[in-house]
C-alpha cells in the first residue's frame, strides 16, 4: 500500500491498521510526560513552565511533542495549560453572548458534521473574540504552552484559527473522521490526490481543543484512536464501515478539567463524543493551526480572470473547440480551486463538507449555459461571502 501512487479505499487493509493501533506508549518515549493514560502522554504544564522558558530544554520538549504527534500516539494532553482559568470564564461569557446574538440573527449556522441545532458553533471565534475584547484575547492567546506545541509541529509563523463548539446535554456523537485538509474533501476528491499528498496533508495543520469547562467522559469529550494517524492511507479508509466499527470498539476518551488543552494530528481518527449528561454544556474552543507554508507566493485576482475567461471558454467548449480535459486545465490555471479560507458565517458548508469552489462554479456555469451577466453576479456574491467584514 505504501508504494501505491494513489490510495484506493477498497485496498485499505484493516489488519495493517490494527497492527498500528496495537502499539503502546512507553515512558522512555515521553520523558517529559508526567503520566501516560490510555497511551496518551499527559504533560503537567505547571511543572514544565521552566523548560518552556529555557531555549535548550524548550527544543527538547518540542522535539518530543513532534515525535508523539507524528510517530507516537498522535495526541498530547496539556494539564492546566491555563494557570489562571479566569480568562477562560471571561471568554466563555463573550462566546455565549456571540452565540445568542448569532442565533437571534440567523437561527444558527452550518456545521461540518452536526445537524443544525444539535450544537452551537461559532465560526472564526479567533477574530470575534479579539473584536469583542482585545484584552481577553491577549490574555487568552498569550499562552506559551500552546505556542510551543504549535511551533513544535508547524514551525514558526504558523497561522491560528479557532471555532467554538458547544455541545448540549443529549448532543449526539460524531462519526469517526480525519480533518483538514484532505478530511474536508469528498471521498472522490480525496482519492484524486496522489499518495504523497495524503502523506503531506497532516503536516500542514494541527488540531487542538481548549476545555472551557470540566469535561467528564459522560459529557462526551473527543473520542480518539491513538496511533491511527500513522496509517498512511487513512484519508481513504476513514469513511469505510469496518474502519469506523473498529474505531468505535477501540477509541479512548480523556476526561478534561477546565484549562486543559489537547492537541492531535489532523490525521488521527477522532470524533466528538455523545453528551449523555443532564447538566453539562460542553464548550471547547477548537484550534485549527496552519503551517506558514500552506500559501501561494503571489496574490491573484482570480475573480477577474474568471469573468474575463468565462465567455470565451464557454463558447469554445460549446462549439467543440475545447475538450473536457482542456477545459478543466484552463479552469485549474485560472479559478480558485479550494474552499478555504472563507467566512463560514456567510459561506457555510452546504450539501457537503465545504463550500462550492470558484473552479467548481466556473465549470458548472459553463456546462449549464449560464449567462455572462449571471455568472459575474454570482462570482461577485461568492467574493462578498468570503470577505471578513460582516
Amino acid at each position: 500500500m505504501s508504494s501505491a501512487a494513489y490510495y484506493d479505499p477498497e485496498a485499505c487493509d484493516l489488519q495493517d491498521f490494527t497492527a498500528l493501533i496495537d502499539r503502546s506508549t512507553t515512558a522512555a518515549q515521553v520523558p517529559h510526560a508526567a503520566a501516560i493514560e490510555k497511551n496518551v502522554p499527559i504533560y503537567d504544564i505547571a511543572a514544565l513552565r521552566p523548560a518552556l522558558a529555557d531555549e535548550t530544554r524548550h527544543r527538547g520538549l518540542m522535539a518530543e511533542w513532534a515525535g508523539v504527534l507524528r510517530d507516537g500516539a498522535g495526541v498530547v494532553a496539556l494539564k492546566a495549560a491555563y494557570a489562571d482559568t479566569g480568562v477562560l470564564d471571561e471568554a466563555t461569557a463573550i462566546f455565549e453572548g456571540i452565540i445568542a446574538a448569532e442565533k437571534e440573527a440567523s437561527g444558527g449556522g452550518g456545521d461540518h458534521f452536526a445537524a443544525s441545532g444539535a450544537n452551537d458553533r461559532i465560526w472564526n471565534s479567533l477574530q470575534k473574540l479579539c473584536e469583542a475584547s482585545p484584552d481577553v484575547f491577549l490574555r487568552y492567546f498569550a499562552n506559551t504552552a500552546i505556542a510551543a506545541v504549535c511551533e513544535a509541529w508547524l514551525g514558526p509563523n504558523y497561522q491560528m484559527t479557532a471555532q467554538v463548539n458547544l455541545v448540549h446535554p443529549g448532543g449526539a456523537a460524531q462519526l469517526a473522521h480525519r480533518d483538514y485538509h484532505l478530511g474536508f474533501q469528498s471521498a472522490d476528491a480525496s482519492a484524486s490526490y496522489p499518495a504523497h499528498v495524503h502523506d503531506l496533508s497532516p503536516l500542514l495543520t494541527l488540531q487542538g481543543a481548549v476545555a472551557h469547562c470540566d469535561m467528564s467522559v459522560e459529557s462526551g469529550p473527543t473520542k480518539l484512536l491513538p496511533f491511527s494517524q500513522a496509517y498512511r492511507p487513512g484519508y481513504a479508509a476513514w469513511r469505510r464501515d469496518d474502519f469506523r466499527a473498529l474505531f468505535e470498539a477501540r477509541h479512548i476518551q480523556l476526561p478534561l478539567a477546565k484549562g486543559d488543552v489537547v492537541f492531535f494530528s489532523p490525521a488521527l481518527f477522532h470524533a466528538a463524543g455523545a453528551n449523555t449528561s443532564t447538566d453539562i454544556h460542553r464548550m471547547a474552543n477548537l484550534l485549527q493551526v496552519s503551517s506558514a507554508f500552506g500559501r501561494a507566493m503571489e496574490t491573484i485576482d482570480r475573480s477577474g480572470m474568471c469573468k474575463r475567461l468565462f465567455t470565451v471558454a464557454a463558447g469554445a467548449w460549446r462549439e467543440g473547440r475545447l475538450s473536457d480535459s482542456e477545459l478543466l486545465a484552463a479552469i485549474g490555471a485560472s479559478a480558485e480551486g479550494y474552499s478555504f479560507p472563507t467566512n463560514l458565517d456567510r459561506d457555510p458548508p452546504s450539501g457537503g463538507l465545504a463550500p462550492e469552489t470558484q473552479a467548481a462554479f466556473l465549470k458548472r456555469a459553463i456546462l449549464e449555459g449560464l449567462s455572462a451577466e449571471a455568472f459575474a453576479q454570482h462570482i461577485d456574491a461568492m467574493d462578498r461571502a468570503r470577505r471578513t467584514d460582516r
